[in-house]
């Protein structure tokens, strides 16, 4: 992903109010992060956990997509798998987020959902950037994993905006 600006950032978001907008804490060390080995940028909101972000790059320009989680869950047991990097975590390194759809549709109070990885570190779990517990998933290599979690991606975006 090519670096962008927090402003630039505020401004593309597409299901947000001002004082959402004005709310959001950009990730830590924003200026450190590893662009070049991000498909998209995600992170959770340092001052309110349940709050998270996708910040997206489509042909038709940069988006930015606020979500919503449960900020803790109860401790359970087994795997899960993340529906944008389709890799295996332990259950509770998977979290459903969900987003208010953009327009008037967010409007009237609809909302789309997926699991993600709860951290928000799919580039990062595919290019083996970051370890994983349980170390199951897709095998194929990151590249073709880089293109499959785009098309994923992409099609969460769209369903944002339908």
């Amino acid at each position: 992903m090519e670096p962008v600006s927090v402003e630039e950032i505020r401004r593309s978001f597409v299901n947000s109010t001002k004082s959402q907008i004005k709310a959001m804490t950009p990730p830590a060390r924003f200026t450190e992060l590893p662009w070049e080995s991000l498909d998209y940028l995600g992170w959770r909101d340092a001052k309110a956990p349940n709050r998270a972000y996708l910040v997206v790059r489509r042909d038709d320009g940069l988006i930015a997509i606020a979500l919503q989680t449960a900020a803790t869950g109860k401790p359970r047991r087994g795997t899960g798998l993340c529906d944008i990097c389709n890799t295996a975590h332990q259950v509770t390194d998977v979290a459903l987020f969900v987003a208010r759809r953009a327009g008037s549709a967010g409007r009237e109070g609809n909302t789309v959902g997926t699991y993600i990885c709860a951290d928000l570190a799919c580039s990062l779990y595919i290019r083996g950037l970051r370890e994983l517990e349980v170390p199951q998933g897709d095998t194929a290599s990151p590249e073709v994993r880089a293109t499959r979690l785009g098309e994923r991606l992409e099609s969460f975006a769209a369903r944002v905006l339908a």
